[in-house]
């Protein structure tokens, strides 16, 4: 049995994170990664880094003029190389980060619970037993498989973790799901020179989005060659030698479809990563879809035992798994005056292409709260920054108090719209009118400056 002043399961941002500021400390630290390709966690192996990677490379590959097929599948292989180049050199720089310090010590292996305060470690020779009274779960989530008949073992059917490490563009990809993952992962193969279809069981796109954001997102991807089946209930997924064949049934008229394709992507959600475990036997409690529960503090019912990241549910996002981090530096060496419910509003990003970014409340939301709102919108074709971009597809909307005219919400389907929200979401924190924004002198020309406009009420 070995004692440490902390353990923490899984090596994504909150956990690295915490573990360095405890080594730092002089405290010891145990942290257990299952696999020696997951150093750094999900986003820098196989979620946001190497998807963003992708994205970048395959606008490249859309200013390609008239390619042959050879070049499209030239240049995506190239894409992935330089994918491949990017996640190597960080997973070994997060390694080695903590490796190398004198109060780490880093297992790969397999974590589990033995009781409250013991985790059993097993490598590929032997089993280790860990003990103390800090440990913190940070084992992230997993892409969820459906039930659907032959998926199973079927060599053309992948997540969007194995889909990235295909070497070979498909002709043509079927992706199974219309939510955010399966339309980032459209845009991206449809630049790289993809077919693809979209399978979407309910008869609207992105339903968390207002209808004329979705709209114009379907728009601009079905000008990219994206084509998309509402009403579509997948049946199957059977394949020949060279292909996988999908059986749909289209819900209104009941009609079967058969869809050819080299790969099928299967982007119907994640789950909390939690199987291996064995949270009962350290009493530590799930909701009903498998994510470990915690207080505001992170604390979960095993008083011993934190739970951070993507496990715990909520939204799946690596800033806030970072929070998470600072909930808990604060928790044990400051404070204690930060709180998961006093962080929102919080921002999120969709990289198609143009990205679609969103902070707060939208204005059906607004709508059914019966909120008395400003809403404004401004075409992205009106920017001159997006003009000298050739980027002009899009649309800027924000959602306004009327009374107090404080900024409640915003969506913008633009070009560098990431980087935009951001300066919206500052505004929002600090409680601050729409005149901040309003009047705000940006630089020129810039995508930011349309706050200028879109935040202005006359």
């Amino acid at each position: 049995m070995k004692e440490f002043d902390a353990i923490i399961i899984g090596f994504g941002k909150g956990g690295k994170t915490l573990a360095a500021e405890l080594a730092n400390r002089g405290k010891e630290v145990a942290i257990i990664e299952r696999s020696d390709k997951m150093y750094g966690g999900t986003c820098i192996n196989i979620g946001c880094i190497p998807t963003k990677t992708l994205v970048h490379q395959s606008k490249i590959a859309s200013t390609l003029q008239h390619p042959s097929w050879e070049e499209r599948k030239a240049f995506y292989r190239e894409a992935i190389a330089i994918k491949e180049e990017v996640t190597t050199a960080l997973r070994q720089k997060n390694y080695h980060n903590l490796a190398d310090h004198p109060h780490v010590t880093v297992y790969t292996g397999i974590g589990s619970f033995v009781s409250s305060d013991t985790v059993s470690v097993r490598t590929l020779t032997e089993e280790i037993l860990l003990r103390s009274n800090r440990i913190v779960i940070n084992t992230g989530a997993e892409a969820v498989v459906p039930a659907i008949k032959g998926v199973t073992d079927n060599p053309f059917v992948y997540t969007s973790t194995s889909l990235i490490e295909l070497s070979e563009l498909p002709a043509r990809l079927v992706i199974v799901g219309g939510g955010y993952i399966g339309l980032e992962f459209a845009s991206m193969f449809a630049s790289f020179g993809s077919k693809v279809t979209i399978l979407e069981s309910y008869p609207e796109l992105i339903m968390r989005e207002d209808r004329d954001i979705a709209a114009s997102v379907k728009e601009i991807l079905e000008k990219k060659g994206v084509e998309f089946r509402m009403n579509a209930k997948v049946q199957s997924i059977n394949y020949t030698d060279k292909t996988a064949v999908t059986q749909i049934i289209d819900l209104p008229s009941g009609q079967v479809v058969e869809l050819e394709s080299e790969a099928v992507l299967l982007a119907t959600g994640r789950k909390p990563n939690t199987e291996q475990l064995n949270l009962k036997a350290a009493g530590i409690e799930q909701d009903e879809r498998g994510a470990i529960l915690v207080d505001e503090y992170l604390k979960t019912s095993n008083p011993q035992v934190y739970a951070i990241g993507d496990v715990k549910g909520g939204l799946q996002f690596t800033y806030i798994s970072l929070d998470d981090y600072r909930i808990i530096r604060d928790s044990w060496f400051g404070e204690a005056t930060r709180r998961t419910t006093d962080r929102q509003p919080v921002s999120y990003s969709v990289f198609i292409d143009p990205p679609l970014s969103h902070i707060g409340i939208n204005e059906e939301e607004a709508r059914r709260l019966n909120l008395d709102v400003i809403i404004k919108k401004i075409p992205v074709a009106e920017i001159p920054r997006a003009k000298t971009l050739g980027e002009t597809e899009g649309l800027l909307k924000a959602v306004i108090d009327k009374q107090t005219r404080k900024i409640i919400g915003c969506t913008l389907l633009a070009p560098e719209s990431s980087e935009v929200i951001n300066t919206v979401a500052i505004a929002m924190k600090a409680g601050l009118d729409n005149t901040f924004l309003s009047n705000f002198i940006f630089t020129h020309p810039s995508m930011s400056e349309a706050l200028n406009d879109l935040f202005s009420i006359s």
